[in-house]
């Protein structure tokens, strides 16, 4: 579990916790039996939100593999020229697990962090205006942009990688 995740998992399961007390020396209990099954939904839910699976990382040479578990939903070139490079997004939904991994191996050339909105990311517009780290991987003359970009319910981009660091394929980026 992405280390992240624990100060709110300590406050939904406090609150869990609280509620079943007052639950149980209060006249009006079953609410609070309620509120304690809630919390602990949500106590659940977040530690479902922040795992951080092991993954086995193919070793063949070449290979680029996913910064990110989710659906594809773009594959297109920038330009019209021959050489133009990709541009694959990756939409992930509270379901899939949020931690970004390194596509290749090599060195972070560039971090860019673009304050911004959190407005929902299935929307057009999102990758121009949602908060997001814009980090340039580069291996000899191959080179990946991976931006993390937030949207209305994962309302933040966590890197925890710095310029200039090597990373290896499929190691972990950030969340």
């Amino acid at each position: 579990m992405a280390r992240e995740a624990y100060p709110y998992i300590i406050v939904l399961f406090s609150c869990t916790a609280l509620s079943l007390l007052l639950g149980l020396f209060l006249t009006v209990g079953l609410f609070f039996y309620i509120a304690a099954a809630l919390f602990l939904f949500l106590t659940l839910f977040v530690a479902y939100f922040f795992r951080d699976p092991e993954r086995e990382i193919p070793s063949d040479i070449g290979i680029v593999v996913s910064p990110a578990d989710g659906k594809v939903t773009k594959v297109e070139k920038l330009d019209q020229s021959p050489k133009s490079p990709y541009l694959i997004s990756i939409f992930l939904s509270p379901l899939d697990v949020h931690i970004n991994r390194s596509p290749i191996s090599g060195q972070i050339k560039q971090v860019n962090y673009v304050k911004g909105k959190f407005v929902p990311a299935t929307r057009p517009d999102a990758s121009l205006v949602n908060e997001q780290n814009v980090v340039v991987i580069e291996d000899g003359s191959v080179k990946i942009v991976v931006k993390q970009i937030a949207g209305i319910i994962a309302r933040r981009c966590v890197l925890w990688k710095k310029e200039g660091e090597k990373v290896l394929r499929g190691e972990r980026l950030g969340l």
